[in-house]
């Protein structure tokens, strides 16, 4: 792991550069998202992703937003049969039935564990870690993404192994992952202790 310095003279993580890359890695990922139909959307996303890289996915979100009705468990929860058919006949996702029908079945379970915790925001952060060093070396699972996964699991979530709820967690700000030297990594850190309620 190791920083690459970009053509606008930035430094950032090893794998943030390029074009579609450089704009998700500086303004999305890390950043603490609280918002509960973003984090419905971004657990549903790494889902999708399992097996695939992430930009096949990144490229496709704009279509997946407009194919899942922005994400909103709501809505979503409410799919059936013909809505399976349409979104397995649309070509701007990935056409992959066992994830349509996950993000289908796991809108509801979202919707339970809102009644429950008020907000999906408020069950996810209750896993957050308080602030970290910047990681040396970026692991596949933690400890606390397997106790999030057998945790939805227990609750009927599917899709939402170890390695895909910590790409969850990266993603959303629960851990911060970005590397020490990398332009946005203080301001990610910043962000999460506003959240955290530590930079009072």
């Amino acid at each position: 792991m190791e920083l690459v310095i970009g053509e606008d003279g930035m430094p950032r993580c090893w794998w943030g550069s390029g074009p579609d890359y450089a704009p998700y890695h500086d303004e999305e990922w890390g950043r603490p998202s609280t918002e509960d139909t973003r984090l419905f959307e971004k657990i549903c996303l790494e889902g999708f992703q399992s097996g695939l890289s992430w930009l096949t996915v990144l490229r496709k979100r704009e279509n997946f937003r407009a194919a899942f009705a922005g994400f909103e468990p709501g809505i979503v929860a409410g799919f059936g049969e013909d809505d399976v058919a349409r979104l397995l006949g649309d070509a701007g996702i990935i056409r992959h039935q066992g994830k349509i029908r996950s993000t289908i079945n796991n809108a509801g379970r979202a919707l339970e564990l809102i009644e429950e915790k008020g907000s999906l925001a408020g069950y996810f952060w209750s896993w957050a870690e308080p602030e970290q060093p910047p990681p040396v070396e970026i692991p596949a699972v933690t400890e606390t993404s397997t106790a999030i996964s057998k945790d939805l699991k227990r609750r009927g979530w599917s899709f939402v192994g170890p390695t895909t709820t910590y790409a969850f967690m990266q993603a959303i700000g629960l851990v911060n992952d970005h590397l020490e030297g990398c332009h946005v990594r203080e301001e990610c850190a910043s962000s999460r202790r506003r959240v955290l309620g530590l930079d009072l």
